[in-house]
């Protein structure tokens, strides 16, 4: 097996460079997509402006539903029944449609390391920038035409950018909506919908010569909605829609808390993480309550929780009223590398730092974007740090033992490129830098870029079900061959079941 970033600079992608054999499997011509573009910007607007004028997804969400319920195509609970035996596979992975050399890395070791599974979930962000029908040819059905077997998905925010057109089409094989109703005149409704973009209008053609690439019998997969629940072997697997700023509307909270009910244990798939960043988002329910508090009622037996959104690993195992939840942040499917860098030293939910996990550490990540400022602003010899040199500032600014083992000495140098770059401060110099300037500085420096040569950093999971336990592996996808060939785990745990529960 091979190491993983917490054993090797090789485990982590820092010495062997031979690229992996991904590239063969994408077309011809590929657009790399840059979140610093103004034009991917401007497409995708529909976000800041449910934010300043009013969040509409709850309303089109509905119908969406409704309109699937009339044409037959969904029954009022939206489960999906399985034959999935008591022991099984299946993957998971996040944020995956880039359509660019993030994305088709990650698939030579999924293909590997899901051999045998039954089925693939993508918790949110199916597509980028914004979810289009005409771009699943590329972004979905040719990476994935290989995996021969189901795949479920959930929307993010980015497949609600285009009103959730495209993700309806492919994935429920369903109609687009019809025009709603033009809002009165200066009303905050009003003025969202004269810069509100519009979705693209489907290829039908187009769409369904992509959908010949997933064609095989073994690979049909049928869903009811963009929420469902799937009752799989011992298990069940509840997806939610978070739409385009992360809570669910009454309706749907309502549809959650009777799918949750019984016995039988759950893990709830969604496309906003509850805990991330050492930060607790308990995900409003319109009307009143949240979904975590759902997930911590104690006669609901979730186990898990598993949220896309944020583009790398994290995990939190949080003790609620004598049992355990994990709550895990999977969205390296295929985007860009969110920072992990940028996270403090975790103290939320009971949970500290000896027991968070991340991929890629928090060294990997410093390194990955120094290199990456390093050669953009042409200040390689300021910015570049080794993984070292990164692990060293980090631990020290942390207040951890290094992960990785490291001799580097913290100098000025380091410590500038560390804070540039939107590393917490040490926890005795907090109070004296304001948090709003550092997360100025974090999300205009840190996680919002690209680069399209290895290591990419890149994850996705496997859950083997059992009746007893579900053991839950985070494999790495660095775009390197050794990865591909034997992709590293970088997390590994088990998440019991209770017994008879079924």
């Amino acid at each position: 097996m091979s190491d993983s970033s917490r054993e090797s600079l090789a485990g982590a992608g820092w010495e062997s460079q031979q690229p992996g054999t991904y590239r063969e499997l994408m077309p011809a011509r590929v657009v790399n997509l840059s979140w610093l573009d103004p034009v991917t910007l401007w497409k995708a607007r529909n976000g800041p402006l449910a934010s300043l004028f009013g969040d509409p997804t709850g309303r089109d969400r509905q119908r969406w539903v409704s309109g699937q319920r009339e044409r037959g195509a969904a029954g009022a609970d939206l489960v999906i029944e399985r034959d999935d035996p008591d022991t099984y596979s299946f993957l998971l992975l996040g944020d995956t449609g880039e359509g660019d050399d993030p994305q088709y890395a990650v698939v030579p070791g999924m293909l590997k390391a899901g051999a045998g599974t039954r089925y693939a979930v993508i918790c949110s962000d199916v597509l980028y920038p914004v979810g289009s029908a005409n771009e699943y040819d590329t972004k979905f059905f040719r990476p994935y035409r290989d995996y021969d077997a189901p795949v479920y998905a959930i929307p993010g925010n980015h497949d609600w950018y285009d009103g959730l057109t495209g993700f309806m089409r492919v994935f429920c094989r369903a109609p687009a909506l019809p025009p709603a109703p033009r809002p009165r005149a200066l009303t905050r409704a009003w003025w969202r919908t004269l810069l509100w973009a519009k979705p693209d209008v489907p290829d039908d053609a187009r769409v369904d010569e992509a959908r010949r690439m997933r064609s095989a019998p073994s690979q049909t997969a049928s869903q009811p909605g963009p929420y469902w629940a799937i009752d799989s072997g011992p298990i069940r697997i509840i997806g939610i829609d978070t739409g385009l700023l992360g809570d669910i509307d009454g309706e749907q909270g309502e549809w959650l808390r009777r799918v949750s009910r019984g016995p039988r244990p759950k893990i709830l798939v969604t496309g906003s993480p509850i805990y991330v960043d050492g930060e607790h988002h308990p995900c409003a329910i319109e009307g009143g309550g949240t979904v975590d508090e759902i997930v911590r009622d104690p006669e609901r037996n979730f186990v898990a929780v598993i949220g896309g959104d944020i583009h790398n690993y994290q995990r939190y195992p949080v003790d609620v009223d004598g049992r355990r939840i994990q709550y895990v942040v999977s969205g390296g499917g295929g985007a860009f590398m969110h920072a992990t860098h940028t996270i403090p030293r975790v103290t939320v939910g009971g949970v500290t730092e000896d027991r968070f996990r991340c991929y890629p550490m928090r060294g990997d990540s410093l390194t990955f974007y120094s290199r990456l400022y390093g050669r953009r602003l042409h200040l390689r010899r300021l910015f570049d740090l080794t993984p070292d040199e990164a692990s060293a500032v980090l631990a020290q600014r942390l207040g951890v033992p290094a992960t990785r083992g490291t001799g580097a000495r913290v100098t000025l140098r380091t410590r500038f490129v560390a804070s540039v770059l939107g590393a917490p401060p040490r926890p005795d110099r907090r109070r004296r830098l304001r948090l709003p300037v550092r997360r100025v500085l974090t999300r205009l420096l840190s996680p919002g870029s690209a680069t399209y040569s290895p290591p990419f950093f890149k994850s996705f999971l496997r859950l083997d079900v059992s009746p007893a336990v579900v053991r839950v592996r985070c494999f790495a996808a660095t775009g390197l061959l050794a990865h591909e060939l034997d992709p590293p785990v970088e997390d590994d745990f088990t998440i019991p079941l209770p017994a008879n529960a079924k």
